[in-house]
């Protein structure tokens, strides 16, 4: 049997505490969970297991000073029952109470939380954040372009003010639960785990309230209209989601607040329209100024006006590329993207005589047609040869 001490790493004038501390360091170390498939870390932790089960029991610790290892040999003697030389544990070999070794591993790692609390103050994991909020917001291209500051409203549940969040009444405070002390859990047992519950008696809260606040009847919060101020940058698009910390509704029993999220809707509008940072627009010529030549005046998003040149000979289905004159990019303002203008032409439906005359001139001199026109006649005149 290997010394338990030399196992733990401590003195044998170690308190339990140093013996508890050193086993629960150790232990979660080699532990299987954290090693899987490491035959050397499984020996180790049932060795570790096994030097604990000796020295947290007074009685087993005394005997393995007085005797040594003959005190749990095969043999029998003091505390023989349960220990034994097994050839595969690497000195002695854990076959003790796993009650008490998950009560041991588990109450170290996580404190009170599996079971009573014999303090006076409600537990801090009561404490809980508020909920999270969506506020959709509708703004126009314009606004999406430029950015703006607004002023939203929606109702939220923020802490009462006349009781100051507490949920008692004035004058009056909380006390704590008698069931629980305070703990906002109680403690049962189901196999040999130890597990917790909320409290019946207080719900959790780890307090009682005797005299409840007549504006909010104990919850502690009540549901107001809030206003609040909303900065929009430049380059918003549907879907942007704006997260405001802090602002959405109060947290319970001193819990921080949740957070407000703005979602952007973009409205339609009338002349552009737009694919990311690129804008789009339709403008129809007439076929005297798609053959001639024009200029356009656009307005923009900011209310001036853009002056655009159109080409002579511009095509039906032809675009034209304005750098720099579309959407600013989120978190990139100065930096825009293009404008994009696709031109239709529009032919009279109706002409007069003295019209229709200048039109069959223009026919019979030839420059009414394309080379593209000339190109498919000239396909189409081979195709009945």
């Amino acid at each position: 049997m290997n010394d338990p001490y030399s196992t733990l790493g401590v003195s044998k004038s170690a308190s339990d505490a140093e013996i508890k501390s050193a086993y629960r360091k150790l232990a979660m170390k080699f532990h299987p969970d954290k090693n899987a498939g490491d035959a050397e870390a499984e020996k180790k932790f049932k060795e570790l297991s096994a030097a604990y089960e000796v020295l947290k029991d007074p009685q087993k610790k005394a005997a393995y000073d007085r005797f040594g290892s003959a005190a749990f040999g095969q043999g029998g003697g003091p505390g023989a029952r349960g220990f034994g030389a097994g050839a595969n544990s690497g000195g002695f070999e854990f076959s003790g109470n796993f009650e008490d070794l998950f009560e041991d591993i588990l109450g170290g790692v996580f404190g009170q939380g599996m079971g009573g609390h014999a303090g006076g103050a409600p537990r801090s994991s009561f404490r809980q954040q508020g909920a999270d909020l969506r506020y959709n917001l509708e703004v126009s291209l314009t606004q999406a372009a430029e950015g703006l500051s607004t002023t939203i409203h929606f109702p939220a549940a923020g802490a009462c003010k006349t009781c100051k969040g507490s949920g008692a009444k004035e004058g009056t405070s909380p006390t704590t639960c008698s069931t629980c002390h305070g703990a906002g859990q109680v403690q049962f047992r189901q196999g040999f785990f130890s597990m917790a519950r909320t409290c019946p008696e207080c719900g959790g809260r780890g307090e009682i309230i005797k005299e409840k606040c007549p504006d909010c009847h104990g919850a502690g919060r009540k549901v107001k209209e809030r206003k609040l101020n909303v900065t929009v940058p430049p380059g918003v698009d549907n879907g942007t989601r704006l997260r405001l910390t802090g602002e959405g509704e109060a947290g319970t029993h001193g819990g921080p607040a949740g957070d407000l999220y703005v979602f952007i809707t973009v409205s339609p509008h009338p002349l552009y329209k737009r694919e990311g940072s690129t804008l789009h627009v339709d403008v129809p010529l007439k076929f005297t100024d798609a053959i001639l030549g024009t200029e356009i005046t656009l307005p923009t998003l900011s209310g001036e006006k853009l002056k655009v040149k159109v080409q002579p000979g511009t095509q039906p289905g032809s675009s034209q590329i304005l750098s720099g004159e579309g959407m600013p990019e989120l978190g990139r303002p100065t930096r825009k993207g293009n404008l994009v203008v696709h031109y239709t032409v529009t032919l009279p439906q109706k002409l007069n005589k003295e019209q229709k005359k200048l039109v069959e001139d223009l026919a019979a001199s030839g420059l009414a047609s394309s080379s593209r026109e000339e190109s498919f006649l000239s396909r189409l005149k081979d195709l009945f040869k």
